[in-house]
């Protein structure tokens, strides 16, 4: 195999981003040598913690054996040697200065990056998002690097591209995007990530060149340093913000718990851990700001009154859920997928689920109803196809394709044009695909002439009240 070649390549989280709330032009961070030796400093041992606790030697679960502890540096200021780099052949440094040197913010000279320089070569305009610019948030992984790509997306220019990115510590599992500012009263423009550790991380999309987040939900124990856990205890598997209740965030974990966390505090309010397997798919009602409807790996889909965290109904679909979706053009009803590609409808107020359907062979890890076309609802699968239906009465299957991605891992689509859609899968040589709808006769043919629904920038605060 050639060396070059990267032994995985994947696209396992996406999410899109309206038009017109991103920054004209962001921020850029200039970082200085010190500033840049700290950050390398204190990832080491985040990673350093990190490599014990799956060895099972967390700080945080029993007392440092002395024997072992790691030997006192020469300079206290210097922990990792840093002044003797250059002298040395092989620097036993937990994470390597080989990854920092391959950060795309850092130099790395690799071809799927793009260097901007202020000559005249350099395409000034590719750094400007335009009022008409979506964004697409990516968590792709390629070989043992794990990054945050910022695609801008506009249909009408044809443009595409990675816009900047951010270089992760662990392997992304979900994104949200989310405006709430802690520190801000004005509207932002963040994104959180869930990943295979339990602190989320949460950044601020409108700074270039960023190597810390703008803040953290949770913290890690540690017994030395009197530090309690806070958050999750497992891999954070999915994300909701509340866009009625806009200081909310709920995630959803492999610890088999919800937590709703309160983003002024920086703390979870409420844990909701009546689920007996892990917790894969979470997502608030577009309406009712209490209401969260959450799919398990117990093979049970809940909707959950936050207001009495105890009080929740539950819907079954073996194995595993893999998706679950609310209908916006039916408030009381969702879609839940599965493990073995099965799609259940369910109206909240009946106890069986009103119809089941066959969707995909293996396992259906992408599911969308359209908020602006009534009865549109797509599926993508691990089975390398995507499929549309109508849902208006029943589940009448209206188009099929097969991706290019391969296996189809996640699924986003434009919020400001409906028939456009990315999927991302585990191709190597084509892990992210944008899909048109609208060129397909079938699909125009079915819902071309339903009438579109406005869905505003954000949603309502009525239900506030």
């Amino acid at each position: 195999m050639d060396e070059t070649t990267p032994s995985v390549s994947l696209v396992s989280c996406m999410h899109f981003v309206r038009r017109g709330v991103a920054k004209a032009v962001p921020e850029k961070i200039e970082l200085t040598e010190k500033e840049l030796e700290k950050i390398i400093k204190q990832t080491a041992d985040d990673l350093r913690i990190t490599e014990r606790a799956e060895q099972g030697l967390d700080d945080s679960d029993s007392e440092t054996n002395e024997d072992n502890a790691a030997p006192v540096p020469a300079d206290p200021n210097d922990e990792f040697n840093f002044a003797k780099y250059d002298d040395e052949d092989n620097l036993s440094n937990p994470i390597g200065l080989g990854t920092i040197a391959t950060l795309p913010n850092l130099g790395d000279l690799s071809e799927d990056v793009q260097i901007r320089t202020d000559g005249p070569d350099s395409d000034e305009e590719d750094d400007i998002i335009k009022s008409d610019d979506n964004l697409l948030l990516v968590g792709h992984v390629e070989s043992d690097a794990s990054i945050l790509e910022v695609y801008v997306f506009n249909k009408e220019e044809g443009s595409f591209y990675v816009h900047h990115d951010i270089i992760l510590p662990w392997f992304p599992l979900c994104i949200e995007w989310l405006s709430h500012d802690p520190s801000d009263p004005q509207p932002g423009n963040l994104c959180a990530l869930g990943g295979m550790d339990p602190i989320i991380q949460v950044w601020d999309l409108d700074i270039e060149n960023c190597l810390e987040p703008a803040f953290k939900l949770g913290k890690k124990p540690n017994k030395k340093k009197k530090i309690k856990r806070v958050g999750h205890k497992d891999a954070v598997l999915d994300l909701s913000w509340n866009r009625n209740f806009s200081h909310v965030l709920a995630s959803g974990s492999a610890d088999n718990t919800v937590l709703l966390w309160d983003l002024d505090q920086g703390a979870p309010h409420t844990t909701l851990d009546y689920f007996e397997d892990k917790v894969q798919s979470i997502t608030f009602h577009p309406l009712e700001a209490q209401t969260l409807l959450t799919g398990a790996c117990d093979g049970r889909a809940r909707v959950t009154d936050c207001r009495t965290p105890t009080a929740c109904r539950a819907w079954s679909l073996p194995t595993e859920i893999e998706r679950v979706v609310w209908d916006r053009h039916n408030p009381f009803c969702f879609v839940m997928s599965n493990n073995t590609g099965k799609v259940a409808y369910v109206d909240c107020r009946q106890d069986e689920p009103l119809w089941m359907i066959e969707a995909h062979e293996k396992e259906v890890t992408g599911l969308v109803i359209s908020d602006n076309i009534p009865g549109l609802m797509i599926t993508v699968g691990t089975d390398a196809k995507m499929k549309t239906w109508d849902i208006s009465s029943g589940a009448v299957q209206v188009s099929e394709r097969q991706c290019r991605v391969g296996a189809a891992l996640c699924t986003a689509v434009c919020p400001d044009d409906p028939l456009s859609l990315a999927v991302g899968g585990d191709n190597k040589q084509c892990c992210i695909e944008m899909v048109d709808l609208s060129v397909s006769e079938q699909v125009i043919d079915r819902f071309g002439s339903r009438p579109r629904v406005a869905i505003p920038a954000e949603d309502s605060n009525s239900m506030e009240s």
